[in-house]
């Protein structure tokens, strides 16, 4: 019964906490319970505050009790260790924050926490979030809770094992390169990209038009609901969007719907099994009514390389000015290290054609869009990633083929920071050979939030999640 606590849905949970047939108190204690019996295995969690939860989530039943209730009342909330928490650690996985405390709090987290939910827990990271894979120095190696041989992917990667593990009901996630999106595949739940400035940000990465902050969930539902509380202008961002986009909490059926698919993006070496499941999934979408035809997308390896140009010209720059003296270095993880001697300076003209290129990138976009709705691709290339892949020191092997080292060798979700106004939910589309579960992405066109929507809760009708089936992580 604890561990059915522990995999409930935050929209599942508010329910019965408004009935009174639970309490806040019994999910966070079932929860704490589940963590120390798979965090020594899984290591998701950087750092618990439970004493102060537990008040919380006490205070959060007294709220329900006297119909005063928030939106997120008593739902416990893993952060990821870089979002910031006045008061609380923030040490983006480095060794040279190891005890640094955050001066603010980011505008998402603080609409969750006003919203009443309990940030009971703060989830690992690579450090600075440079990695698809979750392990660094300070933390060590985080690892899949379906197979802990494998990686729980990255940078969010302690979000999605936290989901995946139990301990967690809602989790923030942030993504540059797929983030929100890479760890939500490897650990078999939903993750979601909004469209750049849907969501506000804090400065200076509110200006960096790949960067984005959403929600981590087990269920399109509780993204939606998540979605709805931390989206909207704020006076902080600038750049954040106006007027607030609420998203309604059910959608109609998908029946006439268009649907486009591809398997590798035009270019990618794409796992067999990664590929069966693709096609598994585009056939639940048409078993639900919708017109789904695989369309040819016009990109090259040039993708990568205008996704490097953008990552090097702005975030490199930043983190090396910070931490780049020798005496830093020499603390770095060694994909830190590699990132910075291998990046170069990017001129005007070198960001210049990047920008020339994300245009043409979209342009194909569009072209093979044209008459479709939504886009479905694998999210992850592969799920045979070792839970202690380094790209800069590691190699990597999709169907045999060596692939080209860099931190998103495993992903496919970068085309789509560079094409930052779409967005982008991921969520399963079964499991590899190795237990670990593979994802797709569900692509809109600009943002076009509600047909993405549409398409995956018309999904997770046939592809039920997980957990809901009684399917997760054993230990």
């Amino acid at each position: 019964m604890s561990e059915q606590l522990c995999y409930l849905s935050a929209t599942t949970a508010i329910k019965h906490f408004s009935s009174g047939e639970l309490s806040p108190v019994d999910i966070l204690q079932a929860q704490i319970a589940r963590a120390e019996k798979v965090e020594p295995t899984v290591n998701a969690l950087a750092f618990q505050f439970y004493e102060e939860a537990l008040q919380a989530a006490q205070a959060a039943e007294l709220a329900y009790r006297q119909g005063r209730a928030k939106p997120l009342e008593g739902i416990t909330l893993g952060v990821k260790d870089e979002t910031a928490q006045q008061g609380k650690p923030c040490t983006q996985g480095s060794l040279l924050l190891k005890d640094a405390i955050a001066d603010h709090t980011s505008p998402m987290l603080q609409r969750l926490l006003n919203a009443g939910a309990i940030a009971h827990v703060r989830t690992t990271t690579p450090e600075f979030c440079m990695h698809s894979n979750t392990l660094s120095k300070l933390w060590g190696v985080t690892r899949n809770p379906w197979n802990s041989a494998y990686s729980a992917g990255g940078s969010s990667g302690g979000s999605g094992a936290a989901l995946a593990s139990g301990t967690a009901t809602l989790a923030t996630g942030s993504d540059i390169g797929g983030s929100i999106r890479i760890p939500a595949s490897h650990n078999g739940i939903v993750g979601y990209k909004p469209p750049y400035g849907r969501v506000p940000q804090s400065p200076p990465w509110n200006f960096d038009t790949y960067c984005h902050e959403g929600p981590m969930a087990r269920s399109v539902a509780d993204i939606i609901s998540f979605q709805n509380q931390i989206a909207g202008p704020h006076p902080s961002d600038i750049t954040s969007l106006s007027p607030k986009l609420i998203l309604p909490n059910s959608y109609d059926n998908i029946v006439g719907m268009r649907i486009a698919y591809s398997l590798n993006l035009g270019h990618r070496e794409v796992d067999v099994d990664v590929q069966q499941n693709t096609l598994a999934a585009v056939k639940k979408f048409q078993d639900l009514g919708a017109i789904v035809e695989e369309v040819t997308i016009d990109w090259t390896e040039q993708c990568i390389e205008t996704f490097f140009t953008h990552i090097y010209f702005y975030a490199i720059t930043v983190l090396k000015q910070q931490f780049g003296s020798p005496a830093q270095l020499e603390q770095l993880t060694p994909y830190v290290q590699s990132l910075f001697a291998d990046s170069k300076v990017i001129s005007i003209d070198d960001l210049l054609n990047a920008k020339a290129h994300e245009a043409e990138m979209y342009q194909a976009f569009t072209r093979a869009m044209a008459s479709y709705d939504v886009l479905i691709c694998p999210t992850a290339a592969t799920a045979k990633v070792p839970a202690d892949w380094d790209y800069s020191v590691n190699s990597l092997c999709i169907n045999g083929k060596l692939i080209s080292p860099n931190f998103g060798s495993d992903s496919m979700t970068y085309y789509f920071n560079s094409l930052s106004r779409c967005p982008v939910l991921s969520m399963p589309s079964g499991k590899d050979s190795n237990k670990v579960p593979t994802g797709i992405q569900i692509v809109g066109k600009a943002y076009d939030e509600h047909s993405v929507l549409k398409a995956a809760s018309a999904y997770e009708t046939l592809q039920k999640p997980f957990f809901e089936c009684g399917d997760y992580p054993r230990f």
